[in-house]
């Protein structure tokens, strides 16, 4: 199944510490080239947000953006009464030493390391949903991209239609094409037909409809429309590979119309390009 480059996926979760949102946006891209948007105290979770998607996406421009939202106040200071009792015993010991010592005031004892700490939500609590939620969103992203992927798919094989139509309408077109020429050569050279050596003039004649045969690239048309619709099939990413055919569809309708001898075929020649031009515009969406 074909999948496309570009999808949106948005998940909240709400608990009793706070709320967190996340979002998945990706494009196109030649390779998967993620981004991160993240809050500080999330911030280690981007190696686990990376490999999760290298796991799950070849190609693409992924941004990633976490929003973290503490239920009330936030994180709120608070005296840690085990660190303040153990300042409080080495005070008095000093005191008992230095009985001059000028005992610090309140201020001073809250700047004292690990006298005042932050309390908020359980950080462990928080990575844990904050993983939950992006394997949800992730999830999301991939329904999308598979969703427009289908689509992707549809109008590609809406095109082939066009073109398969076109090379059988050459197809039909050859014999007549090539017998008005050589009837038009024939034609023109009658008033010197009588200094011309025959089988020379035969030569030459088989020599250009040899040039304006366009059996092979015809041929090569087909089989090149046969692949996409195979790789259209296949399970995994194909957008490469897709993308090296419309590169080879579009060489053999080059060739086509270089050797067109008459309107119909240019005209041919040109519907072509502009049908494998418009699957190429597609396929640059393709993972």
């Amino acid at each position: 199944m074909v999948h496309s480059m570009t999808a949106f996926a948005r998940q909240e979760h709400t608990a009793a510490w706070g709320n967190l949102q996340l979002e998945l946006r990706s494009v196109n891209q030649r390779y998967l080239e993620p981004h991160f948007r993240l809050p500080e105290s999330l911030r280690d979770l981007e190696p686990a947000f990376r490999d999760a998607l290298r796991a799950r996406l070849a190609r693409g421009k992924v941004e990633v953006s976490l929003r973290f939202e503490a239920a009330g106040e936030g994180t709120e200071l608070a005296v840690n009464p085990t660190r303040l009792a153990e300042l409080g015993r080495a005070l008095g010991e000093v005191r008992q030493v230095v009985t001059e010592a000028t005992p610090p005031d309140a201020l001073a004892l809250l700047e004292y390391p690990g006298v005042l700490e932050s309390r908020g939500p359980d950080p462990e609590t928080v990575k844990s949903a904050a993983l939950a939620l992006f394997e949800r969103a992730l999830d999301d992203l991939l329904a999308g991209r598979a969703r427009e992927g289908e689509k992707l798919a549809e109008l590609i094989r809406e095109r082939l239609i066009g073109i398969e139509s076109q090379v059988a309408e050459v197809r039909g077109l050859m014999p007549r094409i090539l017998e008005r020429q050589r009837a038009q050569l024939l034609e023109r050279l009658e008033t010197v037909m009588a200094e011309l050596d025959p089988q020379r003039l035969e030569a030459e004649l088989t020599l250009l409809a040899q040039k304006a045969d366009v059996d092979e690239e015809l041929d090569r048309l087909a089989t090149h429309v046969a692949e996409v619709k195979r790789q259209l099939d296949q399970k995994g990413p194909v957008g490469r590979r897709l993308d090296f055919l419309m590169q080879e569809l579009n060489r053999e309708a080059n060739t086509l119309s270089s050797k067109s001898v008459v309107a119909s075929t240019t005209r041919c020649a040109v519907e072509l390009k502009v049908l494998i031009e418009q699957i190429r515009e597609q396929v640059q969406n393709i993972e």
